[in-house]
């Protein structure tokens, strides 16, 4: 089920700027380009809520969005290619980083991967950051819409062996915002964290 509500509350260009702690969260991360707006406008059912762009690097601050009254979306800055300077990308780097760590009302990252390719060193890195640290974690794949039911299958296990050989075990979801293939699966495994881990003390 889509939302009923979705608004924007803010956009925090720094960890310190983050909202009080009220609701549990819901953080989506992945590669500039990788398709991580389309998926959060597709899982709350939202053409505009989050703008897209083909040029990578739009997002540059952590922007919050309250879902339903019941969790907050929370939509990261995109690591890679966007051009920007090193020291501003270094910049996202600390404060995500920080985020993650420190954030008591994180409950799932929701880690974007584009299904057409194998995950990138950055893409590795990062999941593998988050595993070692203990943050839980999903690995969406997107833009399955845009390759064959077998190379889906491919990426699919691709990803599987990824996570095994790194010894990390968390759900894998294949996702289209465009057909809305696994959307459903997405909002699921939301809800359950969500409902389940609602305590934000």
């Amino acid at each position: 089920m889509s939302a009923t509500t979705a608004e924007f509350v803010l956009s925090a260009p720094a960890y310190r700027d983050c909202p009080a702690v009220t609701l549990p969260e819901i953080c989506f991360a992945g590669r500039s380009n990788v398709g991580k707006s389309s998926l959060i406008n597709a899982v709350v059912g939202r053409k505009k809520l989050v703008k897209t762009s083909n040029v990578p690097g739009k997002t540059r601050a952590m922007n919050y969005f309250r879902i339903d009254e019941r969790w907050f979306l929370v939509d990261l800055p995109g690591y890679g290619y966007a051009k920007v300077s090193k020291s501003e990308r270094d910049r996202w780097d600390t404060e995500t980083r920080t985020y993650f760590r420190n954030r008591p009302s994180l409950r799932l990252v929701i880690s974007c991967v584009d299904a057409r390719h194998e995950p990138q060193k950055l893409d590795l890195d990062f999941i593998f950051w988050l595993g070692s640290n203990a943050i839980p974690f999903a690995v969406v794949l997107t833009k399955a819409d845009k390759i064959s039911a077998n190379q889906r299958q491919k990426a699919l296990a691709g990803a599987r062996r990824m996570l095994k050989n790194m010894n990390i075990e968390v759900p894998v979801l294949l996702t289209s915002s465009e057909s809305k293939d696994g959307i459903d699966d997405v909002r699921e495994l939301i809800a359950d964290f969500v409902e389940h881990n609602n305590d934000t003390e």
